[in-house]
């Protein structure tokens, strides 16, 4: 077995530093409070494993949010998640640390890839370009990932002020 990689006060730094946006992050996908802490822990114990020796506070938080996505993908990969519901209800959301207005609510209910980039976007403040290398796409992908959603959005608010 490995050394600790990283000091616990490098990782409580870290930790402190990103735990709100990887939490946010988690909660896009996992939609309810017990599963996005498991996936939260998940992507720390994940850091406190993983070599990369990071170049910036803002390589940091890409790699968190990266690992984050796809540990949360991966979790709904697995049989034991396609057998027992992934959508919880969403009250579980009444729990949470921040507050989820209508808006939110709507990009949460958007498809998968496409709600990781409106998200980083416009909640986190990424760059297209940002975007791209944390989800590994090109930039002309994110870019379409935002047009649509941009489009899904404002289909379903119009839809609602009628």
């Amino acid at each position: 077995m490995s050394s600790l990689l990283r000091t616990n006060e490098e990782l409580m730094e870290i930790y402190n530093r990103h735990v709100d946006t990887v939490y946010r992050v988690c909660f896009l996908y996992m939609k309810n409070v017990p599963d996005t802490e498991d996936m939260v822990q998940n992507t720390f114990i994940r850091l406190m494993k993983d070599r990369t020796v990071f170049r910036s506070e803002e390589h940091e938080k890409a790699w968190l949010i990266r690992t984050a996505s796809n540990l949360c993908r991966d979790h709904f990969r697995h049989w034991w998640s396609k057998t027992t519901g992934v959508d919880q209800a969403r009250d579980t959301a009444v729990y949470q640390d921040f507050s989820i207005d209508g808006c939110l609510e709507k990009v949460l209910a958007l498809p998968s890839r496409i709600k990781t980039a409106v998200y980083l976007y416009y909640y986190e403040g990424y760059s297209t370009v940002e975007i791209a290398k944390i989800m590994k796409k090109s930039e002309s992908t994110v870019r379409g990932y935002l047009h649509t959603g941009r489009k899904l959005l404002k289909m379903e608010m119009e839809g609602d002020s009628e």
